[in-house]
């Protein structure tokens, strides 16, 4: 069976040669045939090599190593030949996406019949095709500092009273960028108040807050994805400057930009959750804080070479922001419209409005109360009023008597008062 011979083995062939080895004691002791050891000193010899010579240089062997292979390698065909005629259509071809296979046949339209192995190995060698990217190292940044999420489907729950039947539901997953320690929430929905509730969980599962939360553009972060100015919804904007945080999302399209929670999807589901009986969504939550904490956590990771936890509690935890100590009131941003009753709904509640309102934006409504502040003409208007359950109406004095005072100019046939739109923020603090 042929074996190739190494430089270091070459090399030793020579000086045994200079030492007056015999030729087939060279060849037992480096485990070549008789016939390879002749031919090499044959060459060396029509060289003009000799074995008195004390030493040889390195542009010498570089000559004989020349002179035994002088064509570098196996020569190429005719088809070759013909891929090299065809160099910038092929290269053309590729630059537009098509594939070898499409390729081929055009070129044989043109009466050019090149077999497919030829033009692959055409096309990798001489144009690049297939190639994967430059790979860049990235830092991994200062402990505590970059917290990446990502949301997928994981898994499905059971009912208990109708077991054919089951409910599928999806996680954010939280992993921190220098220890690599992960945290999965279980959710049903991709909204900015489960992404606010998952950040929530995340920092009374790390015990702190990180600096800065790499996401990608989902709707329920992100309104407007941009590479520089991307526009955070007004209620998570709201709760990064509460818990005095950043948000950083990746570039639409860059997978790279938060890799290290890129692929956490797949291995959620199919090692947290595969084959898993759970029957509600804090079954799945329960599940997910002891995989985390006792299964990934104390694996070895293959790049850090330590276990996450470990790892994140030895130098990450203590950097941290402090944890929030009271819960957050997640907020309800409404854009209601104000008719000419002036009642203005708001999560299926009714709020009455001053009549000076015609037209209002989006504002956070908290609980348990409403926040009114209208701007007319540069002139603000505040109110505070409990909040209203669904079908329930808030109406206060002055909202009733300017409605009653429209309706009564309206109906002595005098015109309406006309007032400029403006704008209503509504808010429950």
């Amino acid at each position: 069976m042929y074996r190739e011979v190494t430089m270091i083995e070459f090399r030793e062939v020579l000086r045994l040669w200079q030492e007056q080895v015999p030729k087939k004691r060279i060849a037992a002791r480096l485990g070549l045939d008789p016939k390879t050891v002749r031919r090499y000193l044959r060459a060396a010899e029509a060289a003009g090599l000799r074995a008195e010579m004390e030493t040889l240089s390195d542009e010498q062997v570089r000559d004989l190593l020349l002179a035994l292979q002088p064509s570098g390698g196996r020569p190429h065909g005719e088809d070759w030949t013909r891929c090299s005629e065809q160099r910038e259509a092929i290269q053309h071809w590729l630059v537009e996406g098509l594939r070898l296979t499409k390729i081929r046949k055009l070129l044989a339209r043109q009466g050019m019949s090149i077999g497919y192995p030829t033009l692959y190995r055409f096309a990798v060698e001489q144009l690049q095709f297939g190639r994967a990217a430059t790979t860049i190292p990235i830092l991994e940044g200062d402990p505590g500092q970059e917290l990446q999420v990502d949301t997928g489907w994981v898994g499905w729950l059971t009912l208990p009273l109708s077991p054919q039947k089951r409910r599928r539901f999806r996680a954010w997953i939280f992993t921190a960028i220098f220890s690599r320690y992960r945290f999965v929430y279980p959710t049903f929905e991709e909204t900015t108040a489960r992404a606010i509730e998952a950040c929530e969980a995340a920092w009374q599962f790390f015990g702190g807050i990180f600096r800065v939360l790499i996401s990608d553009n989902t709707k329920a972060i992100i309104v407007q994805p941009d590479a520089l100015t991307p526009h955070v919804t007004p209620a998570f904007l709201e709760y990064t400057q509460t818990r005095k945080f950043h948000v950083d999302p990746a570039r639409v399209r860059h997978p790279r930009d938060k890799a290290k929670v890129e692929r956490a999807v797949s291995s959620v589901r199919d090692d947290c959750f595969a084959g898993e009986v759970l029957a509600t969504l804090d079954d799945a939550r329960v599940h997910a804080c002891h995989w985390c904490r006792q299964e990934y956590g104390l694996r070895r990771h293959s790049r850090t070479q330590r276990p996450p936890r470990e790892h994140f509690e030895a130098e990450e935890q203590s950097v941290l922001l402090p944890a929030p100590t009271t819960p957050y009131d997640i907020p309800l941003w409404s854009a209601p419209k104000v008719p000419r009753d002036q009642l203005a709904v708001v999560d299926k509640a009714f709020y009455s409005i001053p009549h000076s309102v015609r037209s209002c934006r989006p504002g956070p409504i908290n609980r348990p109360f409403v926040s009114t502040t209208t701007m007319c003409w540069s002139k603000p208007i505040h109110g505070n009023r409990p909040a209203a359950a669904p079908s329930m109406r808030r109406i206060t004095r002055s909202s009733a008597a300017s409605t009653h005072c429209e309706m009564s100019n309206h109906c002595s046939g005098r015109p309406p008062v006309m007032v400029r739109p403006s704008a209503v923020l509504l808010r429950r603090c």
